[in-house]
């Protein structure tokens, strides 16, 4: 390649030539050929903004699982098809882990500043807005951590107030459970899982939902909450999570 730079001839012709083709032709479309750049060396700003937004408008539809692995969930007595009074609603993420979108102020929000920035906020707002799931919520609550007991309330609660909705930490985390990605398979996640969050009751909590976290990986942390909230006597559970760490949704 170092070769082809140095020679300022064709591409398809450098590639034939090297390739042995006794009769290399010229693209007749590329810079050498045409004799003129193709595209501008310098980028303004307002591409820059247009393919900012563009990235920005990655989110993802999270589907719901629709069976428990079999004696995972003993203590929960969850067992067989998820019942469609049970299940958690079709989803959404803002963003991809780590990607050139939100996904990289997502990850500096968790892993940096333990705080998620407003942009995030309006973000997630704006996504919502344009999902616009129906019957629509009548309010907010959110996945709880020990490790990190403040991050996802705090940006829930500020979500649940740009919406105008009641914000209420109805779910609480018993105990500590392992990372979820390190997880080999359905029944480890779920497993995981077993007897470690339990659910407040409150008179508004007849509406439908949403549920919020930061990250979703194997969508069984939403599942298992989602369960206990419609067991609890919520109405339906729509999962949001600022960033999916994985495209693979696969039971």
């Amino acid at each position: 390649m170092l070769e082809y730079m140095k020679s300022q001839q064709c591409l398809m012709a450098f590639l034939a030539t090297e390739l042995d083709d006794p009769n290399p032709q010229e693209c007749g479309r590329c810079t050498v050929c045409v004799g003129t750049r193709l595209l501008p060396e310098t980028v303004t700003n307002a591409r820059v903004n247009k393919a900012n937004l563009f990235l920005r408008r990655s989110n993802q539809i999270l589907e719901p699982r629709k069976q428990w692995p079999s004696q995972a969930l003993l203590t929960y007595k969850f067992s067989g098809n998820i019942k469609t009074n049970l299940r958690a609603e079709t989803g959404r993420a803002l963003s991809l882990w780590g990607d050139a979108g939100w996904g990289e102020l997502v990850k500096k929000g968790k892993y940096r500043d333990n705080h998620f920035d407003d942009e995030l906020v309006q973000a997630t707002f704006e996504m919502i807005q344009n999902w616009q799931p129906q019957p629509f919520p009548t309010w907010v609550t959110c996945v709880p951590s020990l490790n990190r007991p403040e991050l996802v309330p705090n940006f829930a609660k500020r979500l649940a107030d740009k919406l105008g909705l009641p914000f209420k930490p109805v779910v609480r985390k018993i105990r500590h459970t392992q990372l979820q990605k390190n997880m080999s398979n359905s029944y480890q996640q779920a497993h995981n899982l077993d007897g470690a969050f339990l659910i407040e009751s409150w008179q508004g909590m007849s509406g439908n939902v949403f549920l919020i976290d930061d990250m979703v990986d194997s969508r069984w942390t939403f599942t298992v909450i989602a369960a206990l909230l419609r067991n609890t006597g919520s109405g339906l559970v729509y999962p949001v999570a600022l960033a999916l760490n994985s495209l693979g949704q696969e039971d």
